[in-house]
């Protein structure tokens, strides 16, 4: 659990973008983005659709940054 709350977090603090900014957008509450990032829970794939488009609403390099960080760089995996 928590990969996605991870990558969350640090775009949340990266950007300077606030849980309830984030919940305002998303149409939810913020007590669920706060369960997100603190990786209490994970979001569900349609919520993961709708934190990309909120964040793509607030900030699109947040929502590219977030979609990376969860879905890692295809290079992370390759040793060098």
């Amino acid at each position: 659990m928590g990969k996605a709350g991870k990558a969350l977090k640090q775009v949340l603090e990266t950007y300077s973008i606030s849980q309830n900014k984030l919940a305002v957008t998303m149409g939810t509450g913020r007590p669920n983005v706060h369960r997100w990032i603190n990786e209490m829970t994970d979001p569900v794939a349609d919520k993961l659709l709708e934190i990309r488009d909120a964040l793509r609403k607030i900030n699109p390099a947040a929502a590219d940054e977030f979609i990376r960080l969860y879905l890692g760089d295809a290079n992370d995996d390759q040793q060098v």
